[in-house]
């Protein structure tokens, strides 16, 4: 090529779009895709209906066996909380022969909010009898959140620990039944149990400062009126 030439080739504008006569248009797009779904229409459809059938199971479930089953766990749990109302543990965790206890509730009602509670109930049964065992398995099994009595649930499940000889893991518990400062009455009783049993297991330094904490917070509680004993106790003389 002439030197002269190669200012007679065509130049590229920067900025321009190449036109590639390859390049499908619109129209073949669109059939291409009519085409993809017309070929797993079929698969398509039976995810779709699968997930129809799904939602129309849950809706079913809901509407035709969990309010039925709601309204009559509550109906059964209510017979239970009055016999533990008037102290008939028995009565309330087995039933009376007529009526269902904690325990049956739990077997045949337990997706039911009156099922979860249910747990909670049957674990303090079995704490005034006794039975820390099972008092811990029914409060393990009982969740809380969200309920009113979840710091006393925690702190049941600490006194379940304790009776077992479990002082760390009841530590934990009374610490997180005593986590909320604007419960006057169960969070200085269930600090105080974790200063306990802190003492117990030989860790005054940690005991010495849940001590400090309560008298703190809550100074006006009826566990404060002994923290200076129990610091006395420990050799922190201090006011």
């Amino acid at each position: 090529m002439a030197k002269s030439d190669k200012y007679r080739q065509p130049r590229q504008v920067v900025g321009a779009t190449t036109i590639n006569d390859n390049e499908p248009s619109a129209e073949e797009t669109l059939k291409g895709v009519e085409k993809w779904y017309t070929d797993r229409s079929g698969l398509i459809n039976k995810v779709l209906i699968g997930i129809l059938a799904v939602v129309a199971a849950y809706l079913a479930y809901t509407k035709f066996y969990k309010q039925p089953a709601i309204a009559k766990a509550n109906d059964a749990i209510f017979r239970a909380q009055t016999y533990f109302g008037m102290d008939s543990i028995n009565w309330a965790l087995n039933g009376d022969g007529n009526n269902a206890g904690f325990l049956k509730i739990i077997k045949n009602y337990g997706g039911t909010p009156a099922g979860n509670l249910a747990h909670y109930y049957a674990g303090v049964c079995y704490l005034k009898m006794g039975d820390f065992k099972n008092a811990e398995k029914q409060l393990k099994d009982f969740d809380g959140k969200g309920t009113v009595v979840e710091d006393l649930a925690n702190g049941l499940l600490g006194d379940a620990y304790m009776e077992q000889g479990k002082t760390e893991d009841a530590i934990k518990q009374y610490l997180s039944a005593s986590k909320d400062d604007k419960n006057m009455f169960l969070a200085p009783m269930y600090m105080e149990r974790a200063a306990l049993a802190y003492e117990k297991k030989n860790n005054n330094e940690e005991a010495k400062k849940l001590y400090r904490k309560l008298k703190d917070i809550f100074p006006m509680s009826m566990q404060a009126r002994t923290v200076d004993k129990s610091l006395a106790r420990l050799g922190d003389l201090n006011p």
